[in-house]
């Protein structure tokens, strides 16, 4: 792993740019109706407690790379092939994110043009920015930070001046009950975009100060829900929009998009480089960008035929074969196995000073 350090502030940005990079584009908690921004904070709160599980982990080997720390519980080789399926997965999750983002150019503005030629300059951008390396992304993280709220501020006040919302579109609350909003929150959004924040493990080691990790990250997630759960509720309340103002919005919506999209493709580019450098022990980290951005352009482009079948293997596929394994079941059997571990040595520890 490179030799860099970022400050917590530098986390709380990213984990919030990150939380709302793809989760603006497509609409989380679509299962649940006119509820969905309801299902989008249970999500949330799903969410928090995922993101106790990254934390308490890395708490657990402030020190050590997910590399190391999972040396020590697993062993080598259980380690090496767990490490490499966290790499497929975040390249995986890299190329669809990577296509959502392609197919939503495609729509707003580039109509004829080759979704392969709009994925591949997204994708030279994240290349460069992970070539500088993670201090560059945080520093660019916290400029961006500033330019997505002031588009999202501007696009609100457009709204509100517009008088388009009607807050009796989103009544009835919880007409057909309670389990259709609980049936997304456990397909949809405690996966995307909470539990992506497992992402977050390849970064946590580059802290220079871990003491207010689980607290700012914390913060960060509950203001992305909330963001997230109020642009859900104003997209269900708001109806006929004027043609001229909705072609108006669509320039600060999509720059924010584009803005969240380049930041959410480039962190997961990075972990894959990270993730790989260390597995393969490549002395100069930066020269995989280039490998492995083209190896997820290309998956971006064949991950499926046409875009609907992308969102379709996105909506049944992805969350319970994949989301749940890498996001939920393997991060709680490495929280448990770790904070077990931690138990031994602190007891051992403490038998040892006893002798002495």
């Amino acid at each position: 792993m490179e030799k860099a350090k970022i400050s917590i502030r530098q986390l709380f940005v990213m984990i919030i740019i990150f939380e709302l990079g793809s989760a603006l584009l497509i609409t989380p908690g679509s299962m649940a109706g006119r509820d969905a921004w309801i299902a989008v904070l249970l999500g949330c709160g799903v969410g928090l407690l995922l993101y106790y599980l990254y934390q308490g982990i890395y708490q657990c080997y402030p020190e050590s790379s997910p590399k190391e720390y999972m040396d020590d519980m697993l062993g080598t080789k259980l380690s090496w092939l767990f490490s490499f399926l966290y790499i497929l997965y975040f390249a995986y999750i890299a190329a669809r994110v990577l296509r959502d983002f392609g197919e939503m150019l495609l729509t707003f503005a580039y109509h004829d043009t080759p979704i392969l030629i709009v994925n591949a300059l997204l994708m030279i951008v994240s290349i460069y920015a992970v070539r500088k390396g993670i201090e560059v992304l945080a520093r660019a993280a916290e400029l961006l930070f500033g330019a997505m709220y002031l588009l999202g501020a501007i696009g609100l006040v457009l709204i509100v001046v517009s008088g388009s919302i009607d807050p009796q579109n989103l009544k009835p609350v919880l007409v057909d009950g309670i389990p259709p909003v609980i049936h997304s929150v456990f397909t949809q959004t405690m996966y995307v975009p909470f539990g992506e924040v497992v992402l977050f493990v390849m970064i946590f080691p580059y802290l220079n100060d871990r003491k207010d990790v689980k607290k700012k990250g914390m913060i960060a997630m509950a203001i992305s829900g909330l963001v997230v759960a109020l642009t859900v509720a104003i997209n269900i309340s708001v109806l006929d929009v004027d043609l001229t103002l909705r072609s108006q919005l669509d320039v600060f919506f999509m720059l924010a998009l584009i803005i969240g999209g380049f930041f959410k493709v480039s962190l997961y580019l990075y972990a894959v480089v990270v993730g790989t450098s260390t597995l393969f022990k490549e002395k100069n980290p930066s020269q995989l960008a280039y490998p492995m951005g083209l190896g997820i352009l290309i998956l971006s482009i064949t991950i499926a035929t046409n875009f609907s079948e992308h969102l379709n293997e996105g909506l049944k596929v992805v969350p319970l074969y994949i989301h749940l394994p890498f996001q939920v079941l393997f991060p709680l059997f490495l929280f448990i196995l770790a904070v077990w571990k931690k138990k031994r040595r602190e007891k051992s520890n403490g038998s040892g000073r006893k002798k002495q």
